[in-house]
């Protein structure tokens, strides 16, 4: 039975081929082959479809969508820093913050309602807080899922496992209608990074 050391070695070299691979694929990023999974496994991105990206530099994950919506999708990407790349599909990029972003300019970019919203978002990590950091993000991501997202549709975030992990996948529960956690085979092995998948949106709450 293999120890510790090697299941370690095993696996970096597994991160090695992600990361060479991505370089041959033309990704810009390592990163693709994680929603490439997520993909696989939960279809959250349909064909045609309208995409919301939060966190979306350096852009493998827009890239990523781009193939599987086609070319009459339409992807909204949103990050502090510019992302300039070249896709087949009609997109835009908005650089700024998610905690300040208007959603209804979002949805006027992307022609309607999202069919789906992803996030990559990690926070600033310095060993303390890093997951309550997390959470936070993951919160403002639900907030404008909420507000963008059509009935019955779809999301992807990153999270890191934490006290707070269990309250924001309950939280993410009652938007949709089915929500787990889901950590792919690219993620590096020492990161506590997983990701939320949810189906199936309620709709917008109605607040009394």
């Amino acid at each position: 039975m293999p120890g510790p050391y090697h299941l370690h070695m095993a696996r970096r070299v597994i991160q090695d081929k992600y990361f060479k691979r991505a370089k041959e694929d033309g990704y810009v990023a390592r990163s693709a082959y994680k929603l490439k999974e997520l993909q696989q496994r939960y279809e959250l991105v349909p064909k045609g479809g309208r995409v919301l990206d939060l966190g979306c530099a350096p852009g493998s994950w827009m890239q990523v969508e781009a193939e599987i919506t086609g070319k009459s999708g339409v992807i909204v990407g949103v990050d502090l820093k510019p992302v300039e790349i070249s896709l087949k599909c009609r997109h835009h990029t908005i650089k700024g913050d998610i905690n300040e972003l208007d959603s209804d300019l979002l949805k006027e970019l992307a022609g309607g309602d999202f069919d789906t919203v992803l996030s990559d978002i990690a926070p600033n990590t310095s060993g303390h807080g890093d997951d309550l950091r997390s959470a936070h993000l993951c919160r403002a991501v639900l907030h404008i899922a909420e507000h963008t997202l059509r009935p019955g549709g779809r999301l992807g975030m990153k999270i890191f496992d934490g006290s707070e992990f269990q309250d924001v996948l309950t939280e993410t529960r009652e938007l949709f209608q089915q929500a787990k956690s889901y950590k792919p085979k690219a993620t590096r092995d020492v990161s506590r990074e997983t990701y939320i998948v949810a189906r199936n949106f309620r709709g917008l709450r109605v607040r009394s």
